[in-house]
């Protein structure tokens, strides 16, 4: 008689599988900045109230790796603090893992918003990855890495059903320099997008660790927003919330 799920070692089984730890995956956010006005600015998406993690939230746009990210061409490389900072507390350490989160953040914003950060004076990427990548090819935009600023790091607490090792990167708006319309809609991963100062931001629906971001970036800001200060890193450590600098 084949074992049912009352029969023999299947209770101890299933408990050992929801004891096993999950698999902390690492993603890329990005933070797109307007300062032309008198208050700072920052685009915010709504994510669709049927997702399983953080439905119907305020977020930065931003996700995982994919494999295409590590063969996209790019214009600019980060800064040499930035790389330093993506590289502490990596165990191992991964090749090239600053340059292959700065490009998720990128085509992860695209994917959910529409928007391209990048370059219009190199001309279009030779090559690119099929895809989100596809389109800046076609729309001849090269990825530069160089207009993006490391500003933040989270992982996620355990007690989470999913969990990531972000990386928080911020842009100035100027850097968009091409759209595709029909990207956001009520059935797409982001539903609405709006442009709030840090004030109403605030107010919004959102993560606890898009509210801590938030507060950072305002001290960021406040401090001259150099790539040279210190980025903050937050994660649990022995049920305790944690922020170190990287």
């Amino acid at each position: 008689m084949a074992a049912g799920p009352t029969d023999g070692n299947s209770a101890p089984a299933t408990l050992e599988r929801k004891k096993r730890p999950l698999r902390i995956r690492n993603a890329a956010t990005l933070i797109i900045l307007d300062r032309s006005g008198d208050q700072p600015k920052v685009l915010m998406g709504r994510r669709h109230a049927g997702h399983k993690f953080m439905p119907g939230l305020f977020v930065f746009p931003g996700g995982r790796i994919e494999l295409g990210d590590r063969s996209m061409p790019v214009a600019g490389t980060l800064n040499d603090r930035a790389e330093a900072a993506l590289a502490e507390q990596v165990h191992p350490p991964l090749f090239h893992l600053g340059r292959v989160l700065a490009l998720a953040a990128i085509r992860e914003t695209y994917e959910e918003t529409g928007l391209m950060v990048g370059s219009l004076d190199y001309g279009p990427p030779e090559t690119a990855p099929p895809g989100a990548w596809s389109a800046f090819r076609e729309a001849g935009v090269m990825p530069d890495l160089e207009l993006l600023q490391f500003v933040a790091r989270a992982i996620t607490p355990p007690s989470r059903p999913k969990r990531f090792d972000t990386r928080f990167f911020a842009v100035d708006r100027d850097a968009v320099v091409a759209e595709t319309p029909g990207i956001v809609g009520p059935d797409s991963e982001l539903t609405e997008l709006a442009w709030v100062d840090l004030a109403a931001a605030r107010k919004l629906d959102l993560p606890r660790i898009t509210s801590i971001v938030l507060d950072e970036l305002e001290a960021r800001l406040a401090a001259g927003f150099s790539p040279m200060l210190p980025v903050p890193f937050f994660r649990d450590v022995d049920g305790e919330h944690t922020r170190e600098e990287l």
